[in-house]
């Protein structure tokens, strides 16, 4: 059909397996094997991986260049920045759903806890404590956005995932304790650190429910907030006028850290949701720790390797976990980005178009079983 809305491929509720459209038997099983691959992971996986290995190498270069800089004049170059890079990557309607006005209140809870507290508390908490602690208590934000996306959007955590969490909170612990024997200052740093993580766990949890919308656009209306209200409060404290250079650095800090991070945040919550986007998010903060040991800091302790000997066990857990189960698709409509090899999307085009396209469209009701993550599609209780 010609028109943007889909049609429903069938009304007969529920079918068994999935329609194969008329294909051969082996022509569906061999899509239905695609289906039961673990692709749709792997694929969010490594997309997780590339914000986190952005955002993870930002940590100590935020300690590094925002020495001398108040903590709000910090966030707000980085969100500046974050802003600037995502009216860049902006696509068409025709390729990404546009942001809607029903999503106004999420975005500035988003941008309050994630563009806002989030880096003014890591940019405090680093002036006080090692880049090295703070970017391995940093994992504790995949803690919080598991936890927080089990209550919200009741995404599937079983025994693994909670032994994962533990793990990651014991780790937490160890890091503390570690800063506790080099001062009252350290332990107050690193609270400041997980405030920060506390808050980004909320901000990822809320911005699972615009991860269908354009990213580009998402991280530009969420940076030009940020960066608004952190400037804002910059000039309510007095706090002084940043180096030029620093400033340059800092805003290419948030572009890419913070602004193409973003953006690959939401295409892995996309793909596979919130909790286990978090969980391979967690790696960040193992980049954060080698950049900094490479940029000449020291003080590595039992404690220290400890904590990262458990997070370490508790992202793995996290990420050989599988989920298979017999499911139903209820009828539904509405508008992202998709193609039509993915076995769920099957209405027809004229002419039909090559890649990724947005528009609204209709999926019919449907039974089958094969692994899935809690991604658009996937979002059933348990």
């Amino acid at each position: 059909m010609s028109s943007g809305v889909g049609q429903l491929a069938s009304k007969q509720v529920p079918v068994e397996r999935a329609d194969c459209g008329g294909r051969s038997p082996l022509a569906c099983s061999m899509r239905l094997m695609a289906e039961s691959t673990t692709l749709p992971a792997l694929r969010g996986g490594l997309i997780a991986l590339t914000a986190a290995l952005l955002f993870g190498v930002s940590t100590p270069l935020v300690q590094r260049f925002g020495v001398g800089i108040g903590s709000f004049s910090t966030a707000a170059l980085l969100y500046a920045g974050a802003a600037l890079v995502g009216a860049l990557i902006r696509q068409p309607a025709e390729r990404e759903a546009r942001l809607k006005r029903s999503d106004g209140r999420r975005i500035v809870l988003m941008a309050f806890f994630g563009a806002a507290v989030g880096p003014v508390a890591l940019a405090w908490g680093l002036q006080h404590t090692s880049g090295t602690s703070a970017s391995l208590m940093l994992t504790l934000e995949a803690v919080f956005t598991a936890v927080l996306a089990r209550l919200w959007y009741h995404e599937t955590l079983d025994r693994r995932v909670t032994l994962a969490m533990t793990l990651l909170t014991l780790g937490g612990m160890a890091l503390v304790l570690d800063r506790a024997q080099a001062g009252a200052s350290q332990v107050t740093g690193l609270l400041a650190v997980i405030t920060a993580t506390a808050a980004w766990g909320v901000d990822n949890t809320l911005s699972r429910g615009v991860a269908e919308r354009d990213p580009g656009q998402v991280v530009m209306v969420k940076g030009a907030l940020g960066a608004l209200a952190t400037a804002v409060l910059a000039f309510a404290f007095h706090e002084s006028t940043p180096p030029v250079w620093a400033a340059i650095a800092l805003l290419v800090v948030g572009a890419t850290g913070y602004g193409l991070s973003l953006r690959f945040y939401l295409l892995a919550q996309r793909a596979f949701g919130a909790a286990r986007t978090g969980s391979v998010f967690a790696f960040a903060p193992f980049v954060g720790a080698v950049v900094a040991a490479a940029l000449g800091e020291r003080g590595a302790s039992p404690w220290m390797f400890g904590g990262a000997t458990l997070m370490i066990a508790g992202i793995v857990l996290h990420l050989v976990e599988g989920h298979e189960h017999d499911h139903e698709h209820e009828a539904t409509e509405h508008e992202h980005a998709h193609t039509h090899e993915d076995g769920h999307h099957d209405h027809t085009h004229d002419p039909m178009p090559g890649g990724p396209h947005s528009h609204v469209h209709r999926h019919a009701p449907i039974r089958h079983a094969h692994a899935h993550v809690p991604d658009e599609h996937h979002a059933h209780r348990h």
